[in-house]
């Protein structure tokens, strides 16, 4: 999808026409997949797998593209902080809000009837989905331009893999997907088993997503203020403490697990924009060294690694449970699964924190100062000496 995007040609830029004429078939396919044909159960199964991978597919055709846009609205590191801190700030408050309204409108709209009501429900959602995405399409603006793509697929593919900062990211990537994955995962079972109160599990998640709110919003600030690799790593590196500091928590002391969970929440939250800031920086960095910029497929690759470390994180969950023993059945757990169901909500996510920490503040060498002048020197027409991907640290 990021290949096919960097080819596109149209009056309208490379990214904008895929999330407007991409978001009507998307929307029709999401209540199809809340759909019950009167099929065998043979035919339901076909159904769903169909419906299913039109679902993925589709969801690739707007995600990437809009993703992509936060690099080519503007070429303004400081302006793309603001433009990702407000993208995951609204983000994340559209994602509570269609949680809390959709089984009042499940059932408002199918009452005893819940296939109806989710159907219902999925398709308002799907309505509302679609005109923000039109939104966006007619009130953003491609403003940075890139160079007519005469290369092939394989060549593009080739100079991304070559640009150690886009790799580099990559990996801050799956090590930070880890984290969140594998501590969501294994939320519910902390909460039930070591906490010991299942009941309060929405409002832990809750209080997690809150804390998700306000980490957004302090990114702009924050980089303002100080270089944002900087606190890229110094945040991550405090969340690897935070994290490990969890294990020593004593069992069921819930009030403090609030405390850590809201932290944790802002904190991991605080450096996600930043990250997208990062992603956009290396295709800058991409079109100084050889005069390529490669957005959309930058944009994929990244997205690829995160999926990856998305579908590591869940199987890592389920890899750990069953060697600890856990049985739902169980009344009570033994020594060792309680273990096991603590080190994915601590230990693991402490060590993809610190990992992130250690590459980004050794190997990341984007910084505002060193930006600045790859900013510069494309703006000039300049390239980098010999045109070619090195790890060096960029030199005025």
């Amino acid at each position: 999808m990021g290949l096919l995007a960097d080819r596109t040609r149209s009056r309208w830029g490379k990214f904008r026409p895929w999330v407007l004429f991409g978001a009507l078939p998307f929307g029709i396919v999401c209540v199809l997949a809340y759909s019950t044909p009167d099929l065998s159960m043979n035919g339901k199964m076909i159904y769903a797998a169909i419906i299913y991978t039109l679902l993925t597919l589709l969801y690739t055709v707007v995600n990437i593209p809009y993703c992509a846009l936060g690099g080519v609205i503007t070429n303004d590191p400081t302006q793309r902080i603001s433009l990702q801190s407000w993208r995951f700030v609204l983000a994340t408050a559209g994602g509570m809000l269609s949680t809390v309204l959709m089984m009042p409108l499940v059932n408002l709209i199918g009452g005893d009837n819940k296939p109806l009501g989710f159907q219902g429900g999925i398709a308002v959602l799907s309505v509302v989905a679609f005109m923000m995405l039109a939104f966006c399409f007619f009130t953003t603006k491609e403003r940075v331009e890139a160079p007519p793509t005469t290369t092939s697929m394989r060549e593009d593919l080739r100079d991304i893999w070559q640009n150690d900062q886009w790799r580099i990211v990559g990996l801050l990537t799956i090590f930070n997907i880890l984290a969140v994955c594998v501590r969501g995962g294994a939320m519910m079972y902390y909460v039930t088993w070591i906490l010991g109160t299942p009941e309060v599990f929405v409002a832990f998640l809750t209080t997690y997503c809150v804390g998700n709110l306000i980490g957004s919003a302090l990114a702009k600030p924050l980089t303002d203020w100080k270089c944002k690799v900087t606190i890229f790593w110094w945040t991550n590196a405090l969340l690897a403490v935070i994290s490990l500091a969890i294990f020593f928590v004593p069992m069921q002391a819930s009030i403090t697990m609030f405390v850590f969970i809201f932290v944790i929440g802002v904190l991991h939250q605080l450096v996600t924009p930043i990250q997208w800031v990062m992603m956009s920086d290396t295709v800058d960095y991409g079109e100084w060294c050889n005069g390529k910029r490669l957005t959309g497929i930058s944009f994929a690759g990244t997205l690829f690694v995160l999926k990856l470390g998305l579908a590591f994180g869940g199987a890592l969950i389920g890899w750990m449970l069953a060697y600890g023993g856990y049985d739902a059945a169980e009344k009570a757990q033994n020594r060792a699964t309680i273990s096991i169901i603590i080190a994915p909500f601590t230990i693991v996510p402490a060590i993809c924190y610190l990992l992130s920490a250690i590459i980004a503040k050794r190997y990341y060498s984007l910084t505002t100062h060193n930006l600045k002048t790859v900013m510069e020197q494309l703006a000039q027409g300049k390239r980098r000496c010999q045109q070619q991907f090195t790890s060096q640290e960029v030199q005025n």
